[in-house]
């Protein structure tokens, strides 16, 4: 008797290995801490919204989605680290990273592992044209390209402020320093020159240099390729110095921290962002979801949501889980339903087709301009 209760107890626990064994593990990377936090916060509420969905209707091939949130920091070494310890648990999905000088690190070491990754906000174009130039076909991005956001607003600040003195920042990472460029050859193109195109040391605490400096050069208008922290100080120290320029920025200050940074001196800033994607009809009901546990889905919440979505229908479409598979089934021309709207990707593993908003900050609140 006593050997069976062992044999039946072995068979059980093998049973229940087997049974967690089924379940489907994506891993979450972004900067879970640290100054751009609110950033991975995002990529968390977003992704874990989108597995509870998923599990709700019976999982993936009646498998459950499972979530392991890595921290990167929005460092590049970090993110190498991460991306090493995710292969190395041998999950095969990646919704991250967040930002392009930590994904385009770690997307070697995806592709060497033939890692399915996807980004969510990533957007320096050498992601995926590196990728694809050493034909990896397992790098993707669910989100825009720098050169494409450059060719959307160069034209517009062209127009909008021609014959007025316009300086361009960037914060010398890959994503700043990227789209920096994109903007610069979009208004050359478009007969606007700038009067200054330079980069910023991120981190530091104090910008009254820079801003007597862009003061000097009597700038109307400055494009900032960088994030919120740093974004907010320069407003906040300009208004210190009675200085007043036209602040316009990419994505990455679709946060309510960079109005915490800025304060009223952030009033009228403008940045482009994917068209929001919180309006569409089908985010309605994430959207209600993810308010209901008191967080609102801005910036690139429902783009991590978006991924978890392309994952599992991927793997549907493939009937396997190997990710290399689930690559070509979602880079074959069929589009995918998600709450970002229904997309496509290229060869490339790029969106097709994006379309942006002009949104302007106003008393603590983000919305689009007519354009």
């Amino acid at each position: 008797m006593k050997n069976i209760l062992i044999i039946g107890t072995v068979v059980g626990l093998l049973a229940g290995t087997a049974a967690r064994a089924e379940d489907l593990t994506f891993a979450v990377a972004g900067p879970m801490t640290g100054p751009l936090a609110t950033i991975g916060d995002q990529f968390k509420q977003g992704a874990q919204a989108a597995a509870d969905a998923i599990n709700a209707k019976g999982g993936v091939l009646g498998r459950q989605v499972k979530l392991q949130f890595e921290d990167d920091q929005c460092d590049p070494k970090q993110a190498v680290s991460v991306a090493n310890r995710i292969v190395a648990n041998g999950i095969q999905f990646v919704d991250g990273h967040a930002c392009s000088g930590s994904s385009i690190p770690a997307s070697a070491v995806y592709a060497e592992s033939g890692t399915l990754m996807m980004s969510p906000a990533s957007s320096n174009p050498l992601l995926t044209d590196d990728a694809a130039s050493q034909g990896w076909m397992n790098i993707m991005r669910l989100y825009t390209r720098d050169d494409a956001q450059g060719a959307f607003i160069g034209p517009w600040i062209a127009k909008q402020y021609a014959g007025k003195n316009v300086a361009i920042l960037h914060d010398k990472s890959a994503y700043g320093q990227g789209i920096a460029n994109a903007v610069r050859a979009s208004i050359n193109e478009n007969n606007l020159k700038e009067i200054m195109f330079e980069g910023i040391n991120a981190g530091e605490k104090d910008y009254n240099a820079l801003v007597t400096k862009l003061k000097d050069a009597k700038a109307d208008v400055v494009y900032f390729g960088g994030y919120h922290p740093e974004a907010g100080l320069i407003l906040r120290q300009a208004a210190e110095q009675n200085y007043k320029f036209q602040l316009i920025m990419p994505d990455s200050i679709a946060s309510p921290e960079f109005w915490q940074v800025a304060g009223p001196a952030g009033e009228g800033t403008m940045f482009v962002f994917p068209s929001d994607p919180q309006s569409k009809p089908e985010a309605k009901d994430a959207v209600a979801k993810i308010e209901t546990g008191g967080f609102k889905p801005e910036g690139f919440t429902l783009f991590s949501y978006a991924v978890i979505q392309a994952f599992a229908q991927g793997i549907e479409r493939a009937g396997s889980d190997d990710p290399i598979k689930v690559a070509e089934a979602l880079k074959n021309g069929q589009s995918i339903d998600t709450v970002v709207g229904t997309v496509t990707f290229d060869e490339k593993g790029d969106l097709k087709n994006a379309s942006y908003d002009i949104n302007r900050w106003s008393d603590g609140k983000y919305a689009p301009i007519a354009q």
